[in-house]
């Protein structure tokens, strides 16, 4: 089992830039498949689930190489719609590719997506946009097909939540669409600014970009672009985490701070020194002064909270002096990386959605394990305030999201031994044939104010 050891009480000095963003690359190479013209996705990191994004391509038939830090994409002579099923439980974004296949090649079957263990996370909104542009869902077992007989044709949604992911999703459908389509309630995330940049270079009409009405004009033919992914404002708190946990005086070099504002004010209302100039960030913290508790937080849809600092929020407030707490709107399992806070010595409590922090705990280094990807980032963070040596027991979701996290901190003066596995996900073999579904699995076809949340109850209450 891969460990990772850290010895606390080490500040922290130096500059640090983050990478490309995961959270906007993943979709990004999904929305490729729509391209006519090649793509090129600059300065894309080596994440783990970036490695698996690479292998699903390949195996539908997508053709996708690196080219020294960028991907780069070209047109498929031949795509198919079998997901296979390894990959689709290697990573939640596998989700990403029902609308890019469903428009491409007539039909997508999807099994359930993996990824973290985070709650239910619903994809029945993904599924009820796409079954009111024309789309036939198919619920078989664990997994999910869509079919069309035709073009998708353009509707007015309304998304019942702001879901990034669906929003993402019916983006990618309704360039394909036929005919006008407009989104209603949709995400307003930094990502989805990003995957409409992406796509309205590649020819796309998108209007009401930063807002909650997305207005598409369909049938427009999308041709390649290049384009440089936003930079990981998840990474950026991450790296302002560690800074207040440990100590010291530290750069993030850029990322837009209004991107991660609610984290930077966050951590200013806890006594952490921030300035901003540009796209810069300087944070410094005496770690002889203790940090300020009495912080309610609430994650939710941008621009509050975002429910990916949350346990980011939580190690910092493990040793500030007050009492805290922490709710999660959105995960209903956010805070599993709670049990490793309390085996460092910290005296925090879940119930429900919600953690609480007494504050002012004495941390102390011993065995721990990463439950989920920033669950994880967490837990080395507050590592970093403890004494003593912590280990880092099996952290394979760590690099899912983060290029070596624990050389990114080294570098900027941590004490940590150890790197995460960068494994890469296995590869279709080339040549190899892509099955069509087979059988006739129950057939659903839901109309636009139908309620597909019950009948992809199952598919809701997995993920």
């Amino acid at each position: 089992m891969q460990t990772i050891t850290i010895h606390g009480r080490r500040t922290l000095h130096g500059s640090i830039r983050p990478a490309a963003a995961k959270n906007s690359t993943l979709p990004l190479l999904a929305a490729t498949l729509l391209c006519d013209g090649p793509c090129r996705l600059r300065d894309v990191p080596r994440l783990a689930d970036v490695d698996t994004s690479l292998a699903l391509l390949d195996a539908v038939g997508a053709r996708v190489r690196r080219c020294g830090a960028d991907l780069c994409t070209r047109p498929a002579d031949r795509l198919c719609g079998g997901i296979p099923e390894h990959l689709a439980g290697a990573m939640r974004s596998s989700v990403f590719y029902l609308a890019p296949l469903l428009c491409r090649v007539g039909y997508v079957r999807l099994p359930l997506p993996g990824g973290c263990r985070l709650g239910p996370r619903p994809v029945d909104i993904h599924l009820a946009g796409l079954a009111a542009m024309g789309a036939e869902v198919e619920l078989e077992g664990i997994a999910v097909t869509l079919r069309r007989t035709g073009p998708l044709h353009g509707v007015d949604f309304t998304l019942r939540l702001p879901s990034v992911g669906a929003t993402m999703t019916l983006l990618m459908a309704a360039c394909c669409a036929a005919g006008q389509t407009v989104l209603r309630g949709a995400a307003q995330e930094p990502e989805i600014g990003d995957m409409i940049a992406f796509l309205s270079a590649c020819g796309a009409d998108i209007q009401g970009a930063g807002t909650p009405v997305l207005i598409v004009q369909g049938g427009r033919p999308l041709g390649g672009a290049f384009h440089r992914p936003l930079p990981d404002r998840i990474a950026a708190a991450t790296y302002a985490a560690a800074l207040a946990c440990a100590g010291g005086q530290i750069e993030i070099a850029g990322c837009d701070p209004a991107s991660y504002d609610s984290f930077l004010r966050f951590l200013a209302g806890t006594g952490v020194q921030v300035s901003r100039a540009g796209d810069c960030v300087r944070l410094a913290r005496d770690p002889a002064v203790p940090l300020r508790g009495g912080a309610h937080l609430r994650a939710d849809a941008w621009p509050a909270f975002a429910t990916d600092t949350a346990p980011l929020a939580a190690a910092v407030l493990l040793t500030a002096a007050g009492e805290s707490e922490i709710y999660d709107s959105l995960f209903a399992n956010r805070f599993a990386c709670a049990a490793g806070f309390a085996a460092m010595g910290a005296a925090c409590t879940v119930r429900g959605r919600q953690l609480t922090l007494p504050g002012g705990a004495v941390l102390h280094g011993t065995d721990v394990t990463a439950p989920d990807l920033r669950g994880g980032a967490a837990l080395l963070a507050a590592a970093l305030a403890a004494d003593g040596e912590t280990r880092l027991r099996d952290p394979g979701h760590i690099p899912r999201g983060y290029e070596n996290l624990p050389a990114a901190l080294r570098g900027l003066g941590a004490e940590i031994s150890g790197d995460c596995p960068q494994t890469a996900a296995h590869v279709t073999p080339p040549g190899r044939a892509c099955p069509a579904p087979t059988g006739e699995p129950p057939r659903y076809t839901a109309n636009h104010g139908s309620s597909a949340s019950q009948f992809f109850h199952i598919l809701t209450q997995s993920m």
